[in-house]
């Protein structure tokens, strides 16, 4: 199958020869003690630098770092092309065929919500990191379930909040036409109008399928928003903010809302397009000790890139997802996928890119989030040295309240 990865990584007892070359006693043994973990993503795709080989590798560095415990872990990965007939697929096989426990990482909401049913009906584990829906602790959420890194309702609020607050009362939507993008708009523009600002048109732009946004640009400055809204991540974030610039947007007093920008976007960019541009992260390699400390460790594996918050929250939720398989049993565990997510919440979470948390009922990980702003070219004091920091929203602040997102998993 296309992008199907089937190195892993072995940690526990020493590594023994292939499957099919034990005797079946031996080789059902190992694999009754043996948690197989997917790397599902973009490997190619728009969303590379954000997903990819910088998640499998945090995913190893994970596994390494959890050390021999008595069980065998194996790390599978694969391309999902961003792409849910793909993503389904791969999924599917990996848990019929290959044994698969646990599917990690999934960017592209619409390709996570499918492979979320598809981890409900196998009874297996989802920890998704990079798709940004809220809907996955709302309506779509699962007892299988666990929702690591951000999402658009956490965005809307600290992004879209403080423009309002700045002064950014009208809004204009520059949305990349898939469940992502439509979540993410919804969501800002709830908090707009909260704030009493109007939201005064949109456009949805193909995803995947254009590189060029100058005639969504021109929609939007015709409306004469204060603020265009950037519903979207990846290649189609940082073309819409080069060919704003290059179109002299800014300069016309038009301010843009990066909604969903990562570090590598800003890097794609450079500082002297980005400055100025403010978004929310809940993890930067520079935030204090323990997040240096998890950036050192992985660097050499990922170079050039660096981690984003979604690579971040691979690593995280797999040491988390690990220490629930020690403390319930393996065995118990691989019979049980929503068992291990259960036992995954019942235990406080803590680890170098985020610290103290907690997973909630509904799926709902939770740790603060990060207003930055980029800094100009002579601000900054060395490579990847790109964000200054804004403002800190608390983990019980920064997330939708659990009763507001309509998850069957909440007791009213």
């Amino acid at each position: 199958m296309k992008g199907l990865d089937r190195r892993s990584i072995l940690s526990g007892a020493a590594a023994l020869p292939l499957l099919g070359a034990l005797p079946w006693r031996a080789a059902r043994a190992q694999a009754a003690n043996t948690i197989r973990i997917g790397v599902l993503n973009d490997m190619s795709g728009m969303y590379r630098d954000i997903s990819g080989q910088t998640s499998l590798a945090c995913v190893r560095q994970a596994v390494a770092d959890f050390g021999p415990r008595g069980f065998n872990v194996e790390v599978l990965a694969a391309d999902h092309q961003n792409r849910p007939d793909v993503g389904v697929n791969i999924a599917r096989q990996w848990i019929d065929r290959d044994g698969v426990d646990v599917i990690v990482d999934v960017p592209t909401s619409s390709v996570a919500l499918a492979v979320n049913d598809i981890c409900r009906e196998k009874n297996k584990v989802h920890l998704n990191s990079t798709a940004a829906t809220s809907d996955l602790t709302g309506p779509r959420c699962t007892p299988n379930t666990v929702h690591w890194t951000y999402d658009t309702w956490m965005l809307a609020k600290s992004t879209g909040g403080a423009m309002v607050r700045a002064g950014g009362d009208t809004w204009f939507f520059l949305t990349a036409d898939y469940a992502f993008g439509h979540a993410l708009e919804r969501d800002t523009g709830n908090f707009v109008r909260a704030q009493g600002g109007r939201v005064l048109g949109n456009v949805r732009t193909p995803f995947p399928g254009t590189t060029d946004f100058s005639s969504f640009l021109m929609q939007a400055q015709a409306s004469r928003a204060k603020v265009i809204g950037l519903a979207n991540a990846g290649t189609d974030t940082t073309n819409s903010i080069k060919q704003a610039a290059e179109f002299g947007l800014t300069r016309r007093g038009v301010r843009l809302a990066a909604l969903l920008m990562f570090i590598n976007d800003v890097h794609a960019l450079g500082l002297q397009t980005a400055q100025g541009l403010v978004c929310s992260e809940t993890f930067y390699w520079d935030l204090n000790e323990r997040t240096r400390r998890f950036t050192e460790k992985v660097r050499g594996a990922i170079a050039p890139n660096m981690p984003a918050m979604t690579h971040a929250g691979c690593y995280a939720a797999v040491l988390h997802y690990l220490k629930a398989v020690q403390d319930m049993g393996v065995q118990a565990a691989k019979a049980s996928g929503a068992d291990a997510v259960s036992r995954m919440k019942a235990m406080p979470t803590d680890d170098d890119c985020f610290g103290e948390g907690r997973i909630r009922e509904d799926g709902r990980k939770l740790h603060p989030a990060y207003l930055f702003e980029v800094k100009k070219p002579e601000e900054s004091q060395g490579p990847w040295d790109y964000y200054k920091l804004l403002q800190t929203t608390s983990a019980e602040e920064a997330f939708r309240p659990v009763g507001e997102g309509g998850c069957p998993l909440v007791r009213s």
